[in-house]
């Protein structure tokens, strides 16, 4: 069994380390975690003891098999909760992620399986972000950046880089969300912001920083 704060570290360690595919800085993880080098060191050496991580000094640590698995598990619960509290308690998406961050260590894997199948097993979050089934594996959708779309190729939003409240707050105001059909008509070169049009109606002039944020794949 893992405690609700080693759960944690490998979750941020799982996306810090882009999937496992690389090593992660124990600097990096302090950052990640707000905590101090220190702090992170003695974590990693619990976490090792589990065989949860590998680490080499200089090098970094990353999730080992087992680590892996448990990350995979508390990501898939999160993101069921989100869906859940969007799609049946009628949260509005920026209003989840502290709640699906407690509900996320709840241990009954015959809850969460209930809770998949009640929910008709949702592939995709209320952000666009894949929900790996009970054996780890989760559909993947070719997708770019919004800066990196060519102009008036038509595309859809399909996840957001940045799922902080502000920044969905933002998408509301301006009638961008997951699913919204767009396309890029032109971009300014005095500071980077994109004309996007809507729906084949609304025109838009969005920051470069929102573009980067806004994921879309092509349709």
């Amino acid at each position: 069994m893992f405690s609700f704060v080693e759960e944690n570290y490998l979750k941020a360690i799982y996306h810090l380390s882009d999937h496992g595919r690389k090593s992660v800085s124990t600097n990096s993880l302090a950052e990640e975690m707000q905590t101090t080098a220190a702090s992170v060191s003695d974590m990693v050496a619990k976490l090792s003891k589990k065989k949860a991580v590998d680490y080499q000094k200089y090098k970094g640590v990353n999730v080992s098999g087992k680590g892996k698995e448990v990350a995979l598990r508390v990501i898939r619960k999160h993101r069921l909760w989100e869906v859940f509290l969007v799609d049946k308690l009628k949260f509005h998406w920026d209003e989840v992620h502290e709640i699906a961050e407690q509900l996320e260590h709840i241990k009954s894997p015959l809850l969460i399986s209930r809770l998949d199948e009640f929910l008709d097993f949702p592939k995709h979050d209320p952000h666009g972000d894949p929900i790996p089934d009970e054996n780890g594996i989760f559909s993947t959708v070719k997708k770019v950046a919004l800066t990196e779309l060519e102009l008036n190729t038509p595309a859809q939003v399909v996840a957001v880089n940045d799922s902080s409240s502000a920044f969905l707050k933002y998408l509301d105001k301006v009638g961008v969300s997951i699913g919204t059909k767009l396309k890029v008509e032109d971009t300014n070169e005095f500071d980077g912001s994109l004309d996007i049009i809507i729906n084949q109606q609304k025109a838009l002039t969005i920051s470069q920083t929102a573009a980067q944020n806004i994921l879309v794949a092509n349709i």
